[in-house]
This record gives C-alpha cells, sequence and structure tokens, in this order.
C-alpha cells in the first residue's frame, strides 16, 4: 500500500548525477518540466524519452524502483485516458451504441499519460539523487536574490526540506499503524470503495497524531539549539561549481534547444 510511494524519497547510490551540484538538478529539472509542454509532436516525445532514458540509466536508481513511484498516480492516468478517449471528437475509429472511440482521442490520450509519467519520473530524478539538506543548500542558493526584495527565502527552503524528510518517516508511521490494525482483525483489502476509506480513518487520525507529535518535537529541538532562521549562518560545505556541472547545463541547453527545434521543423508524424 503505502511502502509503494517512492516520491520524494532519495536512493542513495554513487552514480554521476548524484555528484551534480543541486543548482544543476534543480534548473535542469526547471527546464524539462516547461519542455513536457511546447510540443505536441511525435519528434518531441522521442527526444523527451531518450533524454529521459540516458538520465535514468546515468543516475543509477532501479528502474523497478521508479516504476513503483508511478502506482500512486494510477488511477489519475486512467481517469485521464477514459476522458480523452471518449470525449474527443474526431474521425471514428469505433462505435458502439453511444460509445465512440476517435483517432483524436486515442492520440490524445496516449500523449497525455505520456506527458503526465514523464513528468512524474523526471520531478522525482531530483529527490532520487538528492539529499534534502542539498535540495535546501541549492534552492536557498538560487533563490537568494529574492532576498533583497524581503523573501524569506531561507525559511521556504528550510520547510521544503523538513517536508521532504518527514516523507519516508510518516510512511514508516503509517506502515506500523496499518501493521497494527491488521493484526487486530482489521482488512483494507476487502469491501467496496466506502468501506474502505471508512478503515482509513483509523489510519489517519493516529498519523495524524503522530506527525503533530514530531512537528512539535522538531520545533522544540530548533527552539532549543537558538535557531532563528538563516540570518548569519554559515555552511560547513558551500557550494561550488565544478567543471562537470558546467558541461552539464550545457547539455541542459542542447536538449531544451533540440526539443523546440525538432517540434518546429520535422514534419509532424500521427
Amino acid at each position: 500500500m503505502l511502502r509503494d510511494i517512492t516520491i520524494g524519497q532519495f536512493y542513495p547510490v554513487d552514480s554521476f548525477i548524484h555528484r551534480l551540484d543541486p543548482r544543476v538538478k534543480i534548473v535542469a529539472v526547471f527546464f524539462y518540466l516547461i519542455s513536457l509542454f511546447v510540443f505536441s509532436s511525435f519528434w518531441g516525445y522521442l527526444v523527451v524519452t531518450l533524454f529521459l532514458t540516458m538520465i535514468v540509466v546515468m543516475s543509477r536508481v532501479p528502474f523497478s524502483y521508479i516504476l513503483k513511484g508511478l502506482k500512486p498516480i494510477l488511477v489519475l492516468l486512467l481517469f485521464t485516458a477514459f476522458f480523452n478517449i471518449f470525449m474527443t471528437k474526431g474521425e471514428v475509429a469505433f462505435q458502439w451504441n453511444f460509445i465512440t472511440v476517435t483517432w483524436e482521442g486515442i492520440r490524445k490520450a496516449l500523449f497525455m499519460a505520456m506527458r503526465l509519467i514523464y513528468l512524474i519520473i523526471g520531478s522525482s530524478m531530483l529527490t532520487y539523487t538528492t539529499t534534502p539538506n542539498q535540495l535546501t543548500d541549492g534552492l536557498e542558493t538560487l533563490f537568494k536574490p529574492l532576498e533583497k526584495i524581503h523573501v524569506p527565502v531561507h525559511d521556504f527552503a528550510m520547510m521544503m526540506s523538513l517536508a521532504l524528510r518527514f516523507i519516508p518517516i510518516l510512511l514508516d508511521e503509517a506502515n506500523r499503524i496499518i501493521n497494527a490494525q491488521s493484526s487486530r482483525g482489521a482488512d483494507f483489502e476487502e469491501g467496496n470503495i466506502l468501506k474502505r476509506m471508512k478503515m482509513m480513518v483509523s489510519i489517519l487520525i493516529p498519523l495524524l497524531v503522530s506527525a503533530t507529535r514530531r512537528a512539535y518535537d522538531l520545533a522544540m529541538a530548533m527552539e532549543a539549539r537558538c535557531y532563528h532562521g538563516g540570518a548569519g549562518r554559515t555552511k560547513m560545505k558551500p557550494l561550488k561549481y565544478k567543471s562537470t556541472d558546467r558541461w552539464a547545463y550545457a547539455v541542459i541547453i542542447c536538449y531544451f534547444a533540440l526539443v523546440i527545434a525538432v517540434t518546429h521543423v520535422l514534419p509532424r508524424v500521427w
């Protein structure tokens, strides 16, 4: 159930992607997400597929681990595909009574599902290959110019880091609650949707209490250590660009330019 959720978790392994500067990976994800919405042709999907495959291979994150992260959005994928297939007008591919399927609907459903899958995998690669501390430092450094207009950049970065740290902790806590409830005779796999939703209440209430207690303990610990935000704080390991990071920036720019080029130059296929 909840143990299949891998989004937001760090996968510890030594790889080229893991060693990149977190600022490079944040910028890469930003341009990657934009690239998913600047094309609607077969060639654009081909370029994105090759680029994403290269990143996954270089990250050394197991593909089975990445697929586990897609299970929570399976219902959303089916829901999106269903409406695109049956609600899009065009050339009829199949018709039975009031049910009509068009070739345009099939194409739109396929490409929309691929775009959603690529969006989840691409954004998840950032957290798979970057520790919460690195992600916090990268975000704080990138958005540091916003401090001139009194934006609390450090506080926002710290909140995101704490949220990412809490994801695996809360998942473990939820699994312990599920196991405890199952040992008392609770069954979360049988019954209709309404019955399952009612059974989830016995999980959500203890989980909410546990999360509130952990948040309070964390706040007390930070206050006991005299934490008062990012003003005047120094870093033990300040971020510094390496030659590989500059080459990575060049690859990102080339990828983005290639996506735009193939979308507007090559002929449309299907």
